[in-house]
């Protein structure tokens, strides 16, 4: 059940109040009216906290400060500036939007959330965001800070991730959104979640909302809000041969409906977790090349939304580039920061040593 109209407008007065008075917490995209730059924070901001994004915004509005430099922009540059924060189909649907508004739009951002809807990675959530806060129309945003929010404040038991539990927080979010100033109004209980009610020791004590909070006075804060399911994690194993032949290193570009489409790898061997790259048929197309082998020389576990990476690389020095090696290409030492890595890459930043 939906709560009372009191008991709604006194929650939504008192969120606004801290957020007028008390929110300390700055962000450039915050003081923002430009379509284009909320836009962007949003897509940079989808699976990535606030402090893990804001260099990467700062880096991207210095280099593409309008939708049109965007554009423009040589896709491997624009993955360049994106490598590091994951989720690379993001940056695809960045792209592919950016040139779609530059020139079917001739660079006018949608203000409709119904249009801005229709943009490719842009999903209930994000344009709700992006519709608030550029344009000021009343929609409300229901992220995990919102369902935090609010399930403890109301005492909501349904899972967030259920399709009833995702209906109801969807219609309590639009009965409390203030249609007045609808912007202010999500970011303040955005920024109420990240920074007050908090996923791990939230600040109770000095909560302006406590007194009423169902969560609080019923001692409910771990407990809420409820999740039903549990992604299965995927294990995967992969070795990394890093191929030298004099100063000249392999590479190759994924380009499978995979993790990491179209970011740059050395040559990989996938296995089960009991087995190495020797077990490989690659390896044995390969191995009469050897000079030398070091390794594993770094290992890594990097957990992505339901996979869990393992990897290890190796130095692999060959006395001439073997001629199976046909998807790739060989570049210089020199030249490895003019590519796109996935973060399991570049957590092996000490290749360069070995040369």
């Amino acid at each position: 059940m939906l709560p009372s109209q009191s008991a709604s407008v006194f929650f939504t007065k008192t969120l606004l109040k801290w957020h007028h008075e008390e929110n300390e917490r700055t962000l450039p995209w915050k003081e923002e009216s430009d379509p284009y730059k909320i836009w962007l924070s949003e897509i940079i901001l989808q699976q990535t906290r606030a402090e893990q994004g804001l260099p990467y915004y700062n880096k991207f509005i210095a280099a593409y400060p309008d939708i049109h430099a965007l554009a423009a922009a040589p896709e491997d540059e624009v993955f360049r500036l994106w490598q590091g924060l994951g989720y690379y189909n993001r940056c695809r649907n960045l792209l592919e939007t950016a040139r779609n508004i530059s020139r079917e739009r001739k660079g006018i951002f949608p203000g409709a959330f119904e249009e801005i809807l229709k943009l490719k990675g842009v999903g209930p959530y994000t344009a709700a965001a992006i519709a608030s806060f550029a344009y000021n129309l009343p929609h409300a945003v229901v992220d995990g800070n919102v369902y935090r929010v609010l399930s403890r404040y109301f005492g909501i038991e349904l899972a967030i991730d259920g399709n009833e539990g995702k209906s109801f927080f969807q219609q309590l979010a639009d009965r409390l959104l203030d249609k007045k100033q609808p912007g202010a109004y999500n970011q303040a209980i955005m920024d109420f979640g990240s920074t007050i009610c908090k996923p791990k020791a939230p600040l109770c004590e000095s909560c302006c909302l406590a007194r009423n909070c169902t969560a609080y006075i019923n001692g409910l804060v771990d407990e809420l809000p409820v999740k039903e399911k549990k992604s299965k994690v995927k294990e995967r194993y992969f070795d990394y041969l890093v191929l030298c032949v004099g100063a000249e290193i392999y590479i190759r570009q994924r380009t499978g409906k995979d993790i990491w489409q179209n970011l740059y790898e050395y040559y990989l061997v996938e296995h089960r977790g009991n087995q190495s790259y020797t077990d490989s048929a690659d390896w044995e197309a390969i191995k009469s090349y050897v000079v030398k082998q070091k390794g594993p020389v770094f290992s890594n576990r990097q957990r992505l939304t339901h996979q869990l990476i393992h990897s290890r690389f190796y130095i692999i020095t060959l006395r001439a580039k073997p001629d199976i090696l046909t998807s790739g290409m060989w570049i210089s030492k020199d030249s490895l920061n003019n590519y796109a890595f996935p973060l399991t890459i570049l957590s092996f930043s000490d290749i360069k040593k070995y040369f």
